[in-house]
C-alpha cells in the first residue's frame, strides 16, 4: 500500500465557480483519489477556498459584509455544492486559518533568514478615483507582449506571461474603469526567485511523465528569464507580514495560496484528537508519499516556478510534486467561460438541472488535456444519452426486469459457461487493464474510453447470446447468460465508483452481497470467471439509472445559459 497526497488548485472565494474550473482541478483530482482508494492505497486529498486579496474585499463590500463573514459564508457554500459533486475532499479547508497563517509567516522568515528575501521600493499604481493602491491584477490595460487588450496587471491570461502593472499599455482602474491613475512609491518584500532558476530547471526537466502541457509552460518562464517577485500588498485581508515597518502590508494571495495545501492537512489534523493524525509525515522528510497536483494551464507557472522555488528557498526537507497534472480549458461553444461576466454553466446551476453523475462523465470524457475543449448542449446531450442512458442504464435495467420476470428475484442457476464465456472474460480483463493504466497515468479520456468499452462489451455479448430467446428453447442457456450479465453488472457497480459514484453505489447495492464484497476491486484471474454473482443471490430491480435528455430540454437549457444562436 502506496500513500498518496492530493491536492487541486484552490478555488477562489468571490462566487460560485463554472463546470471549466471543476474538470479542471478538482473532479480528476477527485477520481483519482477514489481509484486509489479502492485499489487500497492510503490517500490524503486535501483542498481549500482560496480567500485573500482585492477580489475578495471588494465582493465583501458589496455584499454589505464584512470580509470574514462574507467567505466563511462562500465558503459553506462551496463546501456544500462541491458535496454535490461528490466530490471527496479528506478535507476542505481555509487559506485564512490560523495554521495557513502560521505557516505562510514561517515560509516568508525561512526565506529571509536565507538571503532570498529582499526590500525594494516600487513604483505602485494608486487610482485617484477609487483611493486605493490597487493590486496588480485590478489594473487592465494591453499587454506589451502579445497586444491583448484585457491583460490584468500580474499576468496576462492570453500568453500566460508574468506583468508588472507598470507596463501595461493604456491602463485602467478595474475596479471604476478610471484611467486616473497615478505611480506612487511604496515599499515591498521580494522573493529572489531568480537565485533559484537552474535549481528549477534541474527540477523541471528531470520530470519523467509529466504532461507536455506543464513543463512546456514551466521551461517557457525559466527560457524567458525568471524575474524576482514582490509578496506583499498594500491590503488589510490577508497574512500580516511579521516583519518590522511591514506592519501595515499583507502576503500577495499567491504566495500565501499554495502554502494553504500544507496548512490544510495541518488543519485535518488539527480537527482530530492529538496525535491521531501527523500532518507533516505527508510533507516533511515524506519519500514515501507520492504527491500528485491538479490544475487549469493559467495555474501552472505558480505550482512549476513559485510554491516549488518557495520550497527549496527554505533549506528545508519539504515535499515537491511528484507529477503536476496540467490541463487546458473548457469552452462554452468556443468561447471562455467567464465568472465575471455569468457566461457558462455554473455549478450549482448544473445541479439544478441534473444529478451529478451526468457532469462528471462527460467531463471526464471530454477533459481538456491536449487541448482546449468546447461543450455543447448538442454533445452533452448525445453522450449522455448514448452512453450513460442506453449502454450502460439500459442494459442493467433490461438485464434485471427480464431475469425477475423469467425467473425471479434471485440470480438464476444453470447453463454451463462456453467459447462466448471465455472470451468475453478475456475482453473485460484487457480492458480493465487498459482502463487501469489510463486512471494511474493520469489520462482520463483514455479511461473515460475504456470504461464505456467495457460497458459495450457487455452489450455486445447479450445481444449475441440473446436470453430473450434462449429462455424459449433453452432456460439454462438464458439463465447462464443472465448471470454472466448480472456479473458484469456488479463489475461495472465497482470500477464505474471513481466516475459516478452516486451511481455506482446504486448498482453496488442491487445485490445482496455483504458491504466488502459490493467495493472490492476485481482481481484478473477471478474476472475471467464472471461469477463472483453466484446463483441464489438476490437481487433488486432499481430505478432507471438515467434519464434520456430530450430536445426539447436541450433548448430550454440553450436559452437559459446563453448558448449562441444557432443561426
Amino acid at each position: 500500500m502506496a500513500r498518496y497526497l492530493i491536492t487541486s488548485a484552490l478555488p477562489y472565494i468571490n462566487g460560485i465557480k463554472h463546470l471549466g474550473n471543476l474538470v479542471g482541478s478538482m473532479l480528476p483530482a477527485d477520481v483519482y483519489a477514489r481509484y486509489l482508494r479502492q485499489r487500497g492505497h492510503e490517500v490524503l486529498y486535501v483542498c481549500a477556498t482560496d480567500e485573500h486579496g482585492t477580489p475578495a474585499e471588494l465582493a465583501a463590500k458589496d455584499a454589505g459584509l464584512s470580509v470574514a463573514e462574507f467567505c466563511a459564508q462562500q465558503h459553506d457554500l462551496q463546501a456544500q455544492i462541491y458535496a454535490g459533486f461528490e466530490l471527496s475532499f479528506d478535507h476542505f479547508g481555509r487559506s485564512s486559518s490560523v495554521q495557513n497563517r502560521e505557516l505562510t509567516q514561517h515560509f516568508g522568515n525561512r526565506l529571509a533568514e536565507q538571503g532570498l528575501i529582499e526590500e525594494r521600493v516600487v513604483k505602485q499604481v494608486y487610482s485617484r478615483a477609487d483611493e486605493r493602491f490597487l493590486p496588480d491584477r485590478y489594473v487592465i490595460g494591453t499587454c506589451p507582449h502579445c497586444g491583448y487588450d484585457a491583460a490584468r496587471g500580474d499576468q496576462c491570461e492570453n500568453c500566460t506571461r508574468l506583468l508588472d502593472p507598470t507596463q501595461l499599455i493604456d491602463p485602467r482602474s478595474a475596479i471604476s474603469g478610471s484611467h486616473d491613475l497615478e505611480v506612487r512609491d511604496s515599499k515591498h518584500l521580494f522573493f529572489r526567485q531568480s537565485q533559484l532558476a537552474p535549481r528549477l530547471r534541474e527540477w523541471i526537466e528531470t520530470r519523467e511523465g509529466w504532461p507536455t502541457l506543464t513543463t512546456s509552460i514551466a521551461l517557457k518562464w525559466l527560457n524567458e528569464g525568471l524575474e524576482d517577485r514582490g509578496i506583499t500588498r498594500d491590503l488589510s485581508w490577508g497574512v500580516p507580514v511579521a516583519r518590522e515597518g511591514f506592519e501595515d502590508k499583507v502576503y500577495y494571495v499567491w504566495f500565501d495560496a499554495p502554502i494553504e495545501y500544507i496548512a490544510a492537512t495541518k488543519e485535518w489534523a488539527d480537527q482530530a484528537p492529538e496525535g491521531e493524525r501527523d500532518w507533516e509525515s505527508w510533507w516533511r522528510d515524506a519519500s514515501d508519499v507520492q504527491y500528485v497536483q491538479f490544475m487549469a494551464k493559467d495555474n501552472i507557472p505558480f505550482h512549476t516556478i513559485t510554491f516549488p522555488a518557495t520550497i527549496m528557498g527554505t533549506d528545508e526537507p519539504w515535499k515537491l510534486a511528484d507529477f503536476i497534472k496540467g490541463f487546458n480549458w473548457l469552452n462554452y461553444y468556443g468561447g471562455k467561460f467567464s465568472t465575471s461576466r455569468r457566461y457558462g454553466i455554473f455549478m450549482d446551476a448544473a445541479l439544478e438541472i441534473l444529478p451529478a453523475d451526468y457532469w462528471r462523465y462527460f467531463l471526464i470524457a471530454n477533459a481538456p488535456e491536449s487541448d482546449d475543449t468546447s461543450f455543447s448542449w448538442e454533445l452533452f446531450s448525445a453522450q449522455v444519452n448514448k452512453d450513460l442512458a442506453d449502454t450502460l442504464g439500459n442494459f442493467v435495467n433490461r438485464v434485471l426486469a427480464f431475469s425477475n420476470k423469467k425467473f425471479g428475484g434471485q440470480v438464476p442457476a444453470g447453463g454451463t459457461p462456453g467459447q462466448a464465456e471465455a472470451d468475453l472474460g478475456a475482453q473485460v480483463v484487457e480492458l480493465l487493464a487498459e482502463y487501469q493504466e489510463h486512471l494511474e497515468a493520469n489520462q482520463y479520456r483514455k479511461a473515460a474510453q475504456a470504461l464505456r468499452a467495457l460497458w459495450s462489451a457487455a452489450n455486445v455479448y447479450l445481444e449475441f447470446k440473446a436470453p430473450w430467446t434462449e429462455v424459449k428453447t433453452d432456460p439454462e442457456a438464458a439463465a447462464l447468460t443472465l448471470r454472466t450479465a448480472m456479473n458484469l453488472i456488479h463489475l461495472f457497480g465497482v470500477i464505474s465508483e471513481p466516475v459516478i459514484p452516486a451511481s455506482a453505489a446504486t448498482i453496488q447495492g442491487i445485490f445482496e452481497l455483504d458491504d466488502d464484497a459490493r467495493r472490492v476491486w476485481p482481481v484478473a484471474d477471478e474476472l475471467k470467471q464472471l461469477d463472483k454473482v453466484a446463483a441464489g443471490i438476490g437481487f433488486e430491480v432499481p430505478p432507471v439509472l438515467f434519464r434520456k435528455i430530450a430536445d426539447e430540454d436541450v433548448a430550454i437549457w440553450r436559452e437559459r445559459f446563453g448558448a449562441p444562436s444557432e443561426d
